[in-house]
């Protein structure tokens, strides 16, 4: 079963969620939250596998609550998902930094959030290939330049490795890796999984992080 804590300062929002996802045979919703200091608290308690953490809550906003959610080596396992009502609300790109899995606007089709839920469980992409570009042309248009000393780390992966998280810092899902590298997709699975290992990124979604920040892939580049 893939647990999910609903954090939203809205409580019919956090009943239509409720209603959906108790319905799954395969998902359970562990609990509530109506603030970011609450979420927290319950995230501690509950250990779930996803947050869905709404960005704008009183007391503690979604991207504090998501800090401390991910800063915290005994939460390594748990999954953020920030819900938002745009699709491309200016906190997407701190959340992602913060931390965050992925995001989803709030009136996603429910098939939408499901799969979501499952695939973010998974470590997959939340996101369809072309929504992820777009996310990430616009992440890169408003990342900060490459720190000095941000490609050390990049230092401990292979040239293959390398290519590979450069191609996830693109957009492209394992199956276009798979056909831009001539091999499997469970290849460039394996590939993503251990640099992801390698570097200590949560998921994809950091990956991508890591890949601008660095500079191993730079703005325009999608163009």
């Amino acid at each position: 079963m893939i647990s999910v804590l609903l954090a939203d300062d809205q409580s019919l929002v956090r009943a239509g969620f409720r209603a959906l996802l108790d319905a799954q045979p395969d998902i359970e919703v562990a609990g509530e939250a109506a603030d970011g200091e609450e979420a927290v608290a319950r995230v501690r308690e509950l250990r779930p596998d996803v947050v869905l953490m709404d960005i704008r809550m009183p007391r503690r906003d979604g991207l504090a609550a998501t800090r401390l959610i991910t800063a915290d080596p005994e939460l390594g396992t748990v999954k953020v998902v920030m819900l938002t009502t745009f699709e491309l609300d200016e906190y997407v790109f701190e959340a992602i930094r913060s931390g965050a899995s992925g995001f989803l606007v709030k009136d996603t089709e429910p098939d939408e959030l499901l799969r979501a839920v499952r695939a973010v469980v998974a470590g997959d992409a939340l996101l369809s290939p072309g929504v992820t570009r777009r996310l990430i042309e616009e992440f890169a248009a408003r990342s900060r330049p490459p720190a000095g000393g941000a490609a050390a780390p990049l230092a401990q992966l292979t040239d293959r490795e390398r290519e590979v998280m450069a191609l996830v810092g693109l957009g492209l899902s394992n199956e276009e890796i798979a056909r831009r590298l001539v091999v499997s997709p469970l290849t460039a699975k394996t590939h993503v999984s251990r640099t992801m290992v390698k570097l200590g990124a949560r998921d994809r979604a950091q990956l991508v992080v890591l890949a601008y920040e660095s500079g191993l892939v730079r703005p325009g580049w999608l163009g």
